[in-house]
């Protein structure tokens, strides 16, 4: 018996959750194939099968806390290549069409190999593939690993409109499923938070007790960040393979004025302060199991391409689950955009231990009074939420007019001024 141990769970983090396993015990595994899916309170990891053989044991149920190193389950050495017969198994596949569940267990494990240079799909992706009935071979990976992530999975849905056609005639009937009277529905129903959304809740109330968090605004008009987005955005995207959005500018701005008022770059640990000379800028993702803040690396080494590069690719490795531990530690500040979901005006809590937090807003034509004239401007909101214990209010008010400076006049960059 080979052990299935709990990996590493990097930098403190000290449990996991079982989020699901892939396989039932007596089941044929190959190894390196995906075994079961934990849930840290950061990211999702995978475990694999130490080798070829058949699930012998399984330690932990679904939704069971383990720590690093505990075994999960044993696979039964060899057995795999006398079990090829279980092959026969396959026929389970046949009951499976009452239970998709036992289906994708079994079904998906010989199916779900072949695609994408024989890596073997995640849980996640093996679901939308075995529910959709699509063809996992002639899905394009564009995983790290030349895997196929939940994006590609989700893609390939949406191309395939000849098997959906069909059933067009059968949605109809949902509308009036949808109209069935509320005593249906339960009045209340109890779901456990996940452990990402235990983190968030755990994190941001720590954040407010511990830190003396104050939020001061101001606005910034967008008319020349605009006219410039429009005037080049497509030899932009020619030029880099990338399009030209806000952040870039924002990222930017963000770095010089942490370069002249360092305290908002600063963490307190203990009574002492430390200061960061590195510029590595979290951004506030929305995926469907919560936020996550990724982070962008030596933003102050980047051009504009490399920033929305480096940004593009983060968002869409925390929406397809595929972010490493790596990528969501070590923030020195952070940028979360709530303009993207329409927010006017908020006051973001701030990104323990950081000492501040940038929050734009939505873009909104107003009436402003420019050279004593009243004119429309595309006008946004900004917030920026601090840590009174290490930054005064003026180096506050003065970060945040430095920011509104640099969006406004962007040429002053150029010049250092």
């Amino acid at each position: 018996m080979a052990d299935i141990l709990t990996p590493t769970l990097g930098e403190s983090v000290s449990e996991a959750t079982i989020a699901k396993w892939s396989k039932k015990v007596g089941d044929a595994v190959r190894k390196d194939e995906t075994l079961v899916e934990l849930e840290t309170d950061k990211v999702s990891l995978e475990v694999v099968s130490p080798t070829d053989g058949t699930l012998g044991a399984i330690h932990f149920a679904e939704g069971d806390t383990v720590t690093p190193g505990a075994i999960l389950g044993a696979v039964t050495e060899g057995a795999a290549d006398a079990a090829p017969a279980p092959a026969a198994a396959a026929p389970t596949p046949a009951p499976s069409a009452a239970a998709p569940t036992g289906g994708s267990a079994n079904t998906g494990s010989a199916a779900f190999k072949a695609p994408a240079a024989d890596a073997p799909l995640s849980p996640s992706v093996q679901r939308i593939v075995t529910e959709n009935n699509l063809d996992a071979s002639a899905i394009a990976p564009t995983g790290p690993k030349g895997n196929i992530t939940k994006g590609d999975a989700l893609a390939a849905v949406g191309a395939a409109p000849s098997a959906p056609a069909p059933a067009a005639p059968a949605p109809t009937p949902a509308p009036a499923v949808a109209v069935a009277p509320r005593a249906d529905q339960p009045r209340e129903e109890r779901v456990k938070m996940t452990r990402l959304r235990q983190t968030i809740a755990r994190r941001l109330k720590e954040s407010q007790n511990t830190a003396a968090q104050l939020t001061t605004f101001n606005e910034v008009d967008m008319t020349t960040v605009m006219a410039l987005r429009t005037q080049y955005k497509d030899a932009f995207e020619k030029a880099h393979g990338v399009k030209l959005g806000f952040m870039s500018f924002f990222t930017r701005a963000v770095v010089a004025a942490l370069k002249e008022i360092p305290a908002v770059n600063a963490e307190i640990d203990g009574t002492d302060i430390i200061y960061k000379n590195h510029y590595d800028i979290g951004v506030a993702v929305g995926t469907e199991k919560g936020l996550v803040v990724p982070v962008l690396r030596d933003a102050d080494t980047l051009s504009l391409a490399g920033i929305e590069k480096g940004i593009a690719a983060l968002g869409k490795a925390a929406r397809d689950g595929d972010l490493t531990l790596d990528q969501l530690q070590g923030g020195t500040f952070t940028i979360t955009n709530g303009g993207t979901y329409g927010s006017l005006m908020s006051t973001p809590i701030l990104n323990a231990p950081q000492s501040g937090i940038l929050g734009m807003h939505n873009i909104v034509q107003r009436p402003m009074a420019v050279n004593g004239q009243v004119e429309i401007r595309p006008m946004m909101y900004l917030a920026l939420s601090y840590d009174h214990r290490i930054v005064d209010g003026k180096e506050a008010v003065t970060f945040l007019v430095r920011i509104k400076q640099l969006l406004e006049d962007p040429a002053r960059a150029l010049l250092d001024l």
